[in-house]
């Protein structure tokens, strides 16, 4: 995905593009707790079946700050791209997850 000029990669390579410099790992991570409106809701939609679209949306919002925070993050260590990018998420308490995006910083050509 490429954001203003800045290359993101769930790939190791990238095809015409060679890394002159690794700059170590990059991340940006997010903590989203439930609230008890969308608990209600979820609890309702439980009953009958189907996506749970607030929790949908959350995780989303969750998913871009955690991506946004880890492109600022290897901004910062002077990349100019990100390879081998992944997300990764976990509870952290009862009704509190962590969302957590990661990758390689590294300078390309």
């Amino acid at each position: 995905m490429v954001k203003n000029n800045f290359l993101v990669a769930t790939t190791d390579d990238i095809a015409g593009s060679k890394v002159i410099e690794v700059l170590g790992v990059c991340r940006g991570n997010t903590v989203r707790s439930r609230n008890i409106a969308r608990d209600i809701g979820a609890g309702f939609k439980n009953l009958v079946g189907g996506e749970i679209k607030t929790y949908t949306e959350m995780a989303n919002a969750a998913r871009d700050e955690a991506y946004n925070r880890m492109v600022n993050d290897a901004i910062n260590m002077g990349a100019n791209a990100v390879v081998g990018m992944r997300f990764s998420t976990s509870m952290i308490m009862q009704g509190a997850s962590e969302m957590i995006a990661f990758g390689t910083a590294v300078k390309l050509k």
